[in-house]
């Protein structure tokens, strides 16, 4: 149990990071399982760009690892590419 007025405030400030982070985390498992289900070509491409978006600005903001956001982007990249 925490006694100091800062350790009270940070334990509320990680609980609303963590349900933050999940979140995001979450929407982003989402979009990547729409786009890589995706058999259209048309549509893919076009949710693409979104998607790159979407793990840059989480790299950014340490939701996942710069390099996990490279690797995703570049699968996926791949994934569009092979469409037909």
């Amino acid at each position: 149990m925490a006694y100091h007025k800062s350790a009270k405030k940070r334990i509320r400030q990680t609980i609303t990071r963590n349900a933050r982070n999940r979140h995001y985390a979450k929407t982003m498992r989402n979009a990547l399982k729409t786009i890589r289900t995706s058999t259209d070509k048309n549509e893919a491409a076009e949710l693409l760009p979104k998607m790159n978006s979407m793990l840059d600005r989480l790299a950014k903001n340490n939701v996942i690892h710069h390099r996990k956001a490279a690797n995703l982007k570049s699968s996926v990249a791949k994934h569009v590419n092979s469409l037909k």
